[in-house]
């Protein structure tokens, strides 16, 4: 298989990139596990200093690679610039800074009373070979909020870009030339067949990123290998704009966040539901804030024809329902390009309704008036999908108090959808948005795996619990239970320690012996 696929954004012919066959995919992740064991074993100290390299290469080729990205996906390179290339250098920081502490060992508690002279320690210890599966819509950034952490935990990748920007994907992977041992990073070129192959090798993790079908199918093929996978899917992320809200600023960040990057992106703003006795004015303001965005400039075209034809369905079926097109609604078609579509408002009241219900991923911003805050909480918690929110009111701390009733995983007041690109915050949704978390400390929650190491420096013969089993025994067992809050009153309580120092002694007579009493 040969991609010889077509810039989104120009029209040219971008250069062939050859799909990896079948039958190599194991041989990748086989040099990657090797790799990995030596890794491992490399102190962290040099495994930041060999990795934190990477900023300042992604820093020095910035043009080249939103260049890069625009040409595959047709985003603007502006967009490129800030949300993937700035975004990713600090992501290299954040983690070169943060990793030692976060791997660091900490002591387990353990009762010195039941447990005497032990002592345990939690280790981070990495997860091992992990298979990457990310999407077309943030080719560079998205694969690098894995890699960067993953490698400094002591982990191998093997990444399969998508299929639509295989050559960002292998600039992502050139950017660790030489300061990476080979085989630790290793790249499989490819469609669903591929990734698929790759679930199935022998991996110790799948990280995927993409559509909740496929993302089912990725979840049960690890669910018969008992292996773990993180899944971060689809959503259909909700705007609360409440009465006392600065509209101005609502408008522009709800035409953002449903705009940027054409609408694809899995925490665009897909549903606004605003109050009733503001919703004609926040709407004009939406209207007029989409009208002055520049085709080519502020918004790019849709990446794919396919995904062009999910837009079109979804504002086909609103205006079948009686949706109001306010604004938009159809293709933009230029010498350049045929995937444009206008940036498009919808009025619209039923939820009931594919572009209210199915995720877009489209430049449509869906608008509905509610009549109070109760009803927009629940219609926007509404949806099966759950990844962010956000509350749009000069009331802060009613914000905060409707974000925790907001099912979602990221909910932000007074904005949207930007903290994808902080490395320090979680990122992560509920229902059919998937789990696992990117960014923050969180993340290595499933890139690494706990450790117990437990010391004991007791030099008696036996342990209390072990043989030989005794009445004594049962009865200092049933005295602790009564000790530790099983009595009925203060005075059983005292006299359950009173037996439990009594039969002790004749506990350690019997371990010394060997022999139980009867009793």
């Amino acid at each position: 298989m040969v991609f010889a696929t077509k810039s989104p954004a120009t029209g040219k012919e971008l250069g062939a990139v050859e799909a990896t066959p079948l039958e190599d995919v194991a041989g990748v992740v086989r040099r990657a596990r090797a790799a990995q064991e030596k890794w491992a074993e490399v102190p962290i100290a040099k495994r930041i200093k060999a990795v934190s390299k990477v900023k300042k290469r992604i820093l020095e080729r910035a043009e080249e690679i939103a260049q890069l990205v625009h040409d595959e996906t047709g985003k603007p390179d502006v967009e490129a610039l800030l949300g993937e290339v700035l975004a990713s250098a600090d992501v290299v920081s954040y983690w070169a800074e943060l990793v030692t502490e976060e791997l660091e060992p900490f002591e387990a508690e353990i009762d010195a009373l039941s447990y005497p002279k032990k002592r345990g320690w939690v280790h981070r210890d990495p997860r091992g070979t992990i298979a990457l599966i990310m999407p077309w819509n943030f080719p560079f950034a998205l694969p690098l909020r894995t890699i960067v952490p993953a490698l400094l935990a002591g982990n191998a990748i093997v990444f399969k870009p998508s299929e639509i920007t295989p050559r960002t994907g292998e600039l992502v992977a050139q950017l660790f030339d030489g300061v990476l041992p080979d085989g630790l990073l290793g790249v499989v070129q490819g469609g669903g067949d591929v990734g698929a192959r790759l679930v199935d090798a022998d991996v110790d993790l799948v990280v995927f990123t993409g559509s909740t079908a496929t993302g089912r199918k990725v979840a049960h093929a690890c669910a018969e290998r008992l292996i773990p996978c993180s899944v971060e899917l689809g959503g259909k992320d909700a705007a609360i704009v409440l009465a006392d809200a600065d509209l101005d600023r609502a408008a522009n960040g709800v035409v953002w966040g449903a705009m940027m990057n054409a609408g694809q992106n899995c925490g665009a703003v897909e549903r606004v539901y605003v109050d009733k006795s503001v919703a004609d004015v926040f709407t004009a303001k939406v209207v007029a804030a989409t009208k002055a965005l520049r085709f080519g400039q502020d918004v790019g075209p849709l990446t794919t024809e396919a995904q062009r034809r999910v837009v079109e369905r979804h504002v086909a079926a609103a205006r079948a329902a009686g949706a109001e097109v306010l604004e938009g609604g159809e293709g933009i078609e230029s010498e350049a390009t045929a995937l444009g579509y206008r940036p498009t408002v919808v009025k619209i009241d039923a939820d009931d309704n594919a572009l209210i219900a199915d995720e877009t991923f489209g430049p449509v911003v869906p608008i509905t008036a509610v009549a109070d805050v109760e009803e927009a909480v629940r219609r926007a918690n509404a949806s099966r999908y759950g990844l962010t929110a956000s509350v749009w009111t000069a009331d802060v701390r009613l914000g905060e108090r409707l974000a925790r009733r907001l099912r979602a995983g990221v909910v932000t007041i007074n904005n949207h959808s930007f903290t994808g690109a902080i490395a320090s915050v979680p990122w992560g949704g509920v229902g059919e948005s998937g789990w696992g978390i990117t960014g923050s400390p969180l993340a290595l929650e499933h890139l690494t795996r706990p450790r117990l190491l437990v010391v004991d420096r007791n030099r008696a013969p036996r342990e209390t619990w072990w043989y030989p089993y005794s009445p004594t025994l049962r009865k200092l067992a049933l005295a602790f239970a009564a000790v530790r809050g099983g009595a009925a009153s203060l005075g059983a309580r005292i006299g359950a320690i009173i037996a439990v120092v009594g039969l002790l002694p004749k506990r350690m007579g019997e371990l010394k012996t060997g022999k139980p009493r009867e009793s």
